[in-house]
């Protein structure tokens, strides 16, 4: 795969590949992130991927030596292959009117009916691409084309904490009370991200979700469950 290189401020570098939502592009990213930090780990302040992108933070102004640095680690990965290995999680869904507020909304503007949205979220298997916007935000790729839709064109001010939406080609969870601009179609008991734990959030860059619907009482069951964490599944 091709790649572009550019100094990025005083202290970072950035990488980019293709513009498009691909597993490979990702599995490639993941492959450079790691054999970077690996060989650099002292140097190096932070390291951020997204969809198509690396960015690079280092603890000191960043010269072209670090770029030529940088673009050596890159040509290793032709001799090396991505050995992590993915974990595949179950999260639970309740795609009832009262938790998904645009559900009604968003199935009559994409001309299908709200059990035909439900199905085309719940069947795929999403990939986590990168993390960002609120921490614990993921952005899952694998959304139904027929599901694909722009961002609301006036965002909302509080949408609740685990609901769960749809922008542009995009699904995700929202972990927190946020502003936001997707269109809500339910809600999760799960908490995907939890600050007093120790490790916050378990599922990383890479790993797969597949979303199970789940009624209206099963939600506020799972819903009273104090630590909401634990709810999150693995699929073998």
């Amino acid at each position: 795969m091709k790649l572009k290189y550019q100094i990025y401020g005083s202290q970072a570098i950035l990488i980019t590949w293709e513009p498009r939502i691909d597993h490979d592009i990702l599995n490639d990213i993941l492959l450079v992130k790691d054999i970077i930090l690996k060989n650099q780990p002292a140097a190096i302040q932070d390291c951020t991927n997204g969809y198509n992108s690396l960015l690079i933070v280092y603890k000191c102004k960043v010269t072209n030596k670090h770029l030529e640095s940088i673009m050596h680690l890159c040509n290793l990965r032709k001799s090396n292959e991505w050995q992590e290995k993915y974990t595949t999680w179950k999260i639970p869904v309740c795609y009832h009117i009262s938790l998904g507020m645009d559900l009604k909304e968003f199935a009559n503007l994409k001309d299908l009916s709200t059990d035909q949205v439900i199905e085309m979220h719940s069947v795929p298997i999403y990939t986590v691409y990168c993390k960002g916007f609120l921490p614990g935000f993921m952005y899952l790729g694998g959304l139904n084309e027929r599901l694909y839709c722009d961002r609301k064109v006036t965002p909302i001010l509080k949408v609740p904490k685990n609901s769960v939406a749809i922008g542009g080609k995009q699904t995700g969870i929202y972990p927190m009370e946020s502003p936001g601009g997707w269109h809500i179609i339910g809600s999760t008991p799960v908490d995907l991200f939890d600050i007093s734990k120790k490790e916050p959030s378990k599922i990383k860059i890479g790993d797969r979700l597949k979303f199970e619907a789940i009624s209206l009482a099963t939600y506020i069951e799972m819903d009273s469950v104090i630590d909401k964490i634990k709810l999150i599944k693995k699929i073998d």
